[in-house]
């Protein structure tokens, strides 16, 4: 059993789904999106959503990282308490956080994101402090932002901040979310050049009255493919920090990329149908899945843990082929279920990184420490 392997000691303080996460490889991954925004000549406003961390997010630092974009006013109050100072809440101002948002404002440098006139009218109405704020532009995602026709609604948003007080036109934003549905890189680059055309003439339009303005763009598939970002001057991707298997089904990493794994006791095999079932299920990894070429779906895919913690990628890949709840059904060959027995842990690489971290709550790193996230939904 792998519990008894030498120098095991990491995987003997397992005993439950545990998120385990390789520092190296994240570290990797920053380094090279690092180098790719300064070789494209924009700024890093990495999202820190995925991993939801202060002790990942000081890894940044030492990159030279000063910026962040997260995805709540409280993960925001959250990263604040950790000394960033310059933050954007990178989806639609939820109004009714008026609280929070007048306290974040008077300790942080806050960009908010609108996307309608009456928003911005409640924020002057109710702030006492000011805070900045970047426009949302669709740019063919279709879940939020106004659509680059829209420059009526626009105008009369820009000229409304330039006579209020505590509002303070920054940019535009945008996210090409739609890269996720992308099958090559081909496909995540033509979605870039679709979203980035579309950008650069909103941005082209205000420039000339706003020459400092910020003009941001980020979504992983598209920072980690493209390497020339028209008309931005920062990009936000989050999940690049660990990857996952969406992201290599797309093309836009590899599997030695992904740096979590979620080790799971195996706790059932069964011959009969060539199946082993581990503890770990929807609650732990969601149920964010993908099609095969085959029409299959999977949940996952099952490396082979090593005794210091990291994880071994098969020949050929073994699915996770449902999840229950608590269970997840690994598809086996005769090889594996003679290989693993009840007792032993595996490991699954993610769909979704960043759904499965917000699941987890937390990971363990290979020196056995423990690493914790913000608990945003706690009351």
């Amino acid at each position: 059993m792998q519990l008894k392997t030498n120098n095991a000691m990491l995987l003997d303080k397992i005993d439950k789904p545990t998120l385990l996460l390789d520092k190296n490889k994240c570290l990797t991954n920053i380094r090279s999106m690092v180098q790719r925004a300064a070789s494209a000549g924009v700024h890093l406003r990495p999202h820190f959503k995925t991993h939801q961390s202060k002790e990942i997010g000081r890894w940044f630092r030492g990159f030279g990282v000063d910026r962040i974009a997260v995805s709540s006013l409280r993960m925001a109050a959250y990263f604040a308490s950790d000394q960033w100072t310059d933050i954007t809440v990178a989806v639609p101002v939820n109004l009714r956080e008026i609280g929070l948002i007048r306290e974040l404002a008077g300790k942080i440098r806050l960009q908010l994101t609108a996307e309608s006139l009456a928003s911005l009218q409640f924020l002057e109405k109710n702030l006492n402090e000011p805070v900045e704020i970047m426009i949302e532009i669709d740019p063919g995602y279709h879940r939020t932002g106004l659509e680059s026709h829209q420059t009526d609604t626009l105008d009369a948003m820009i000229g409304f901040m330039e006579t209020s007080s505590f509002l303070r036109f920054k940019g535009l934003l945008s996210h090409a979310g739609h890269s996720y549905h992308a099958n090559s890189p081909a496909a995540i680059m033509d979605i870039h050049h679709q979203s980035t055309d579309l950008f650069q003439q909103l941005v082209d339009r205000y420039q000339h009255r706003f020459p400092d303005m910020t003009a941001s763009l980020g979504d992983t598939p598209t920072c980690s493919t493209a390497h020339h970002f028209p008309g931005a001057t920062e990009i936000r991707p989050g999940n690049f920090v660990f990857y996952d298997l969406t992201q290599h089904h797309i093309g836009s990493c590899s599997k030695s990329q992904i740096a979590v794994a979620m080790a799971c006791p195996v706790i059932a095999s069964y011959s009969s149908r060539n199946q082993i079932v581990v503890y770990g299920g929807g609650v732990h990894f969601s149920k964010d899945r993908y099609t095969l070429p085959d029409g299959k779906t999977s949940f996952g895919e099952m490396v082979f843990l090593q005794a210091d913690g990291t994880w071994q990628l098969p020949d050929t890949p073994i699915q996770v082929v449902s999840l229950s709840q608590e269970h997840g059904v690994i598809q086996a060959d005769a090889q594996l279920l003679q290989q693993l027995q009840v007792g032993d842990l595996v490991g699954i690489l993610p769909i979704h990184s960043c759904m499965t971290a917000d699941c987890m709550k937390g990971y363990l790193g290979l020196d056995g420490q423990p690493i914790e996230m913000c608990k945003i939904y706690e009351w």
